[in-house]
């Protein structure tokens, strides 16, 4: 469908197109915008060093909750007038929203030039060229997915941590969730695929990686052979293949589902020295009816032997959570059920969520919707009693020693305390007080220190003691020559795995601050 363009793009001129990419969402988008920012440079556009300066703004869109909508719509409205004075320029919509939406986009904001899909990114540099040609929005939504993002360039906006993702899509039904509709069926990716684009960000002195699917437990499933049964340890032994790649320090996945995670997904992660020992375990409520209710396959009991299980392998893992409170038909008792399994669960952080109803899921039409004030009650509450065990929890590693991957960032206090921030292997975020150069040269972002944890807050530690060691690593070198990795297209596909890793080079591209993206 196309609608009128209220400014129509002004001829290019010699100078090169630029561009800004802003996301919201959750790690999966943050990843996509990688991609849409490596095809959007593999034809010839170049990155934007301030809003001032970009000719082509992309909203990369998330639509899990309903806020999200509404933040997306608002910065359409400020992009309206500055558009206006500013020929030539564009605006697209891609992501979640966008595959939702599709002609509604234009229709609430048409200077908006174009609207894709979540399966189809590639697609975005054709779409901008026929908006400009044509003087009319172009709304492009693919129903299905035909080939692997891997199959596009990326742009990477870390020289030190990277997204590799290893699925798409999702095959559950919970009732809340609207991803399987905007995504589509799980896809897989070939084992050879993941390993090569692993490889080829390690090569480039990347550190951390961390695998990204909506259910990296059910790996294996879209490419098993229908007439076999299904080999379940395909995630396991993807772990132990990639955590052994030579120059990777730390492995990182997200999202396991309870229902399908296993005991040899543990085995690979307490035996494969590089994996991390963090968990992100989703919960979403701790009432066997609300679960029932939310079509989530597994039960507290089953949850709970899951944690003890992990923690038995490996005693200081650092376990997380998302929660949803105020779910259709949830009661006091119910409520009460979920705070009394936090209480035993002892997370060491929750991502917690007032349930709110997303068109087209089976949620929306439940009877007895749980009113908004008695849902930020309980909201409340939760999170009053997960602060309260994070800080506990938190206060029990003062005074133990910590290995910290440097970040680019430093927390809100930073340039006053003069500290900067890392990660620990668990996932905690550490404020640490070090000199600006050690025995060893300047601490870089993507640089390894070793210090001691001195003190505790609910979402983070502090260590103010020195450093008892910094290591300089290839990131570090990368981060402060002002590289990030790019990767090309890796694969052919969607299908078989293939045997091996393909044959790959890579190249780097000038650094630039990474996207912002909302947890999901």
């Amino acid at each position: 469908m196309n609608a009128p363009v209220t400014h129509p793009a002004s001829p290019l001129s010699d100078a090169p197109r630029r561009y800004q990419v802003k996301t919201y969402g959750c790690q999966m988008n943050v990843h996509d915008s990688e991609r849409i920012s490596g095809v959007l440079e593999d034809a010839g556009y170049e990155r934007a060093t301030s809003d001032d300066e970009a000719d082509l703004v992309v909203f990369n869109t998330c639509a899990v909750r309903e806020n999200a909508d509404n933040k997306l719509y608002g910065n359409l409205s400020h992009l309206a007038p500055v558009k206006a004075g500013r020929p030539g320029m564009q605006i697209a919509v891609g992501g979640c929203l966008a595959q939702k939406d599709r002609s509604t986009v234009v229709d609430r904001a048409p200077w908006v030039d174009v609207v894709f899909g979540t399966h189809n990114l590639g697609s975005l540099p054709a779409l901008l060229d026929r908006a400009r040609h044509n003087e009319t929005a172009q709304v492009e939504i693919e129903e299905s997915l035909s080939a692997f993002p891997s199959t596009l360039p990326a742009r990477r906006e870390s020289a030190y941590a990277g997204w590799v993702s290893i699925s798409v899509g999702c095959n559950n039904t919970c009732t809340f969730c609207i991803v399987p509709s905007l995504r589509g069926k799980e896809v897989d990716r070939r084992p050879g695929d993941v390993l090569a684009e692993v490889e080829a960000l390690v090569e480039q002195g990347v550190l951390e990686v961390t695998l990204l699917g909506q259910n990296v437990n059910a790996y294996g499933m879209s490419f098993a052979d229908p007439d076999t049964p299904r080999d379940r340890s395909a995630f396991a032994e993807l772990l132990r293949t990639i955590g052994s790649v030579d120059g990777l320090e730390r492995l990182r996945f997200t999202s396991p589902h309870p229902a399908e995670f296993r005991s040899d997904v543990i085995a690979a992660m307490a035996e494969t020295p590089s994996v991390c020992p963090q968990l992100h375990m989703p919960l979403q409520s701790g009432s066997d009816r609300i679960l029932r209710a939310m079509r989530r396959s597994y039960r507290r009991d089953r949850f709970l032997r899951i944690l003890d299980e992990v923690r038995e392998s490996m005693p200081h893992a650092a376990i997380t959570t998302d929660i949803i409170v105020g779910f259709p038909g949830e009661t006091e008792e119910d409520f009460a059920a979920t705070l009394d399994l936090v209480e035993r669960a002892r997370f060491s952080s929750a991502f917690t969520f007032q349930y709110s109803k997303r068109p087209g899921t089976p949620a929306a039409d439940l009877p007895d919707q749980v009113p908004a004030d008695v849902i930020r009650e309980r909201y409340l509450r939760l999170t009053a009693l997960q602060d309260d065990i994070c800080l506990q929890e938190n206060r029990r590693l003062v005074g133990t020693e910590v290995e910290l991957l440097v970040m680019a960032e430093s927390g809100r206090k930073g340039a006053v305390t003069g500290r900067r921030t890392g990660r620990a292997r668990d996932g905690r975020l550490v404020h640490f007080l070090a000199p600006d150069a050690g025995p060893d040269g300047a601490i870089r972002a993507g640089d390894l220190v070793e210090t001691v944890v001195t003190e505790a807050a609910p979402h983070h530690l502090v260590a103010d003691g020195g450093l008892r060691a910094h290591r300089r690593t290839r990131a570090g070198d990368a981060w402060e020559a002002g590289r990030t990795p790019s990767t090309p297209p890796i694969g052919v596909g969607l299908g078989m795995p293939g045997v091996g890793a393909p044959a790959l080079t890579a190249t780097a591209s000038p650094a630039a601050s990474c996207s912002e993206g909302c947890s999901a």
